[in-house]
């Protein structure tokens, strides 16, 4: 059957209630932002209802593919499951302890919270005890972590709860008693303690049977490190598995094939402000930088104080080199919450813009003291210790975060960079290697890879010639890959593979109305190469556009020019000068 609009609104707003009692707030306020991301019928509601819904329409028709109109269910022949939201036991709902227990919770007092529930004998009560034990334990890990290695050390530190939680969530378990959010906190409880495989089972239970709890989905897919795991889950067909996979999908760098899952999730989430996000996500690593730009404009527009991914978009404005759009951003998160290490990662890439690298790395080791995990902090970080030449505290930096995430490419490409500098290309080579397997669609870290084979204690020149030829299929925005190639040829004595790549150059440089001496270099090539192999008009004719130029490139095309002719007339051309090609 289809998924009607109605159904998901009604499953979410119960979810919504259902997790909120359970202090599962960033997966409430997840289900909330999808429950408004729903179309409300015009006719059915007054426009102050629809007001965000009108914002939005300007960003949902950059991605429509087609110019059909949304349905009210997706697209025919997807059978969904019928998943009903579990009814809640109102003996356990009215018990005042619980009620004592969550305003604790939510006081962050977890371990106060935990023992007034330590009597109860609910599902409910049993879940919150656990989770307020679990964040009690974080909570005292982060404590020791500062206390024995300072903020961003690396510390053993362990959360001492994950023993007794892990016994007391198995036994119910066992015994069948356990609901799904207990499972979600086992499988949470498991993947800490490294037992992958069996935290991957207990959360695909835990989604199946309530699949509206978007904490679970998201440390499943933690687990699903490859294409093969992922599609091995034995998961319902609920709409819910679709964002799942979508977001799976883009962390498993399928760009494609995530951008096609969210936009068939628009045909019922149209005005959702996360799927726009996400879709921003994975046009931001297909390098589509004006597309993101766009998207972010809008999310700004319609919700002013958002700081969730605004960082993804500072680095946009980054690359963009867009300065009062950096300084622009840059206030408007301060001024919204300058705590959050979105904020201060936003911040830093200001810094890092103005060239003020000192005070860049201490915006974000303040994001790493608010969260010692995010992961684009301690790669930044990096990159502004490579520019600062400070090459052991970069390599540090890298490392910590390819321990966080093995998938991110541009840690290893920074380890690249980083032992590149200190003359180790043997090293550099290696995490190059790292870089291109997981994003092989990234002409920058062909171009790097190549670069390093073209070092001096390399030298490997064809190895370099292999990588120029896949950046220059990769959309190469440098323009390096095709100049590079030429050069080598030329270099090599392949004059008739280096006239190939000189022209396709020259002819990229002509579209992109683009002059310098990489031109004035590609025609006096091209002129020489031409003359040699007796096509002589063609020669003729890259000597004339030489002419245009006032360096010495001007007398070496009047002097080819003149043997030109010499040779077109029929006299030996032994007397004139012969130019190299």
């Amino acid at each position: 059957m289809g998924v009607t609009k109605e159904n998901c609104r009604n499953e979410l707003r119960t979810a919504i209630r259902q997790l909120t009692d359970r202090c599962l707030y960033s997966a409430s306020k997840w289900a909330a932002e999808q429950l408004v991301g729903i179309e409300q019928d015009p006719a059915k509601h007054p426009p102050s209802h629809t007001r965000l819904q009108r914002d939005c329409s300007s960003i949902r028709r950059r991605f429509r593919s087609t110019g059909d109109e949304i349905t009210s269910t997706p697209l025919a022949g997807t059978s969904y499951v019928s998943t009903p939201v579990p009814e809640e036991d109102n003996e356990v709902v009215d018990s005042d302890f619980y009620l004592l227990a969550k305003t604790y919770f939510n006081c962050r007092e977890y371990r106060r919270a935990a023992h007034f529930l330590s009597d109860q004998t609910g599902k409910k009560a049993l879940f919150l005890r656990c989770y307020a034990l679990y964040l009690a334990g974080e909570k005292r890990k982060e404590e020791e972590t500062i206390e024995l290695e300072g903020p961003l050390g690396k510390s053993d530190a362990v959360n001492s709860e994950l023993v007794s939680i892990e016994r007391d969530l198995s036994a119910v378990r066992k015994n069948g008693t356990i609901d799904p959010f207990g499972l979600y906190l086992y499988g949470l409880i498991l993947k800490q303690k490294g037992n992958e495989n069996l935290a991957r089972t207990i959360l695909v239970e835990s989604v199946n049977t309530y699949p509206w709890n978007w904490s679970a989905w998201s440390e499943l897919q933690s687990l699903c490190t490859t294409i093969e795991i992922l599609n091995s889950l034995k998961l319902n067909n609920h709409w819910m598995k679709d964002f799942f996979l979508a977001s799976a999908y883009h962390e498993l760098r399928m760009h494609n094939e995530s951008l096609a899952n969210y936009e068939y999730l628009q045909a019922t989430f149209g005005y959702s402000n996360y799927i726009k996000a996400q879709i921003a996500k994975a046009q931001y690593s297909l390098r589509e930088f004006e597309q993101v730009e766009a998207v972010f404009e809008e999310l700004l527009r319609i919700d002013p104080y958002r700081v969730d991914d605004m960082d993804m978009y500072s680095n946009v404005l980054y690359a963009k080199e867009c300065f009062s759009g950096l300084s622009y951003l840059a206030h408007k998160v301060f001024m919204t919450d300058k705590y959050r290490p979105e904020s201060c990662c936003i911040i830093g890439n200001y810094y890092s813009l103005k060239g003020l690298h000192e005070k860049s790395v201490m915006y974000f080791r303040r994001a790493l003291k608010l969260n010692k995990n995010y992961l684009s902090a301690w790669t930044l970080m990096g990159h502004e210790y490579v520019e600062m030449k400070n090459t052991p505290a970069a390599v540090d930096a890298y490392r910590r975060a390819v321990d966080i995430n093995p998938c991110d490419y541009r840690a290893w490409y920074g380890l690249g960079q980083a032992y590149e500098m200190m003359g180790m290309p043997y090293y550099a080579l290696h995490y190059f290697k790292k870089s291109v397997n997981l994003q092989p669609s990234d002409s920058r870290l062909w171009i790097a890879m190549a670069q390093c084979y073209e070092t001096e204690q390399l030298r490997m020149l064809e190895e370099a010639i292999k990588c120029y030829r896949r950046a220059a299929h990769c959309n190469d925005r440098e323009a390096i890959a095709l100049h590079r190639l030429a050069k080598l040829h030329s270099e090599l004595g392949q004059s008739k593979e280096a006239a190939f790549y000189y022209k396709k150059d020259l002819e990229r440089m002509e579209d992109e109305e683009r002059e310098g001496p990489n031109m004035v270099e590609a025609l006096l090539f091209l002129a020489n190469h031409c003359r040699a192999q007796k096509k002589f008009e063609e020669a003729e004719a890259y000597c004339t556009r030489l002419l245009d130029y006032n360096g010495p490139e001007k007398e070496t095309a009047k002097s080819l020019l003149q043997a030109i002719k010499f040779a077109q007339s029929g006299f030996p051309s032994s007397d004139v000068e012969h130019f190299p090609s």
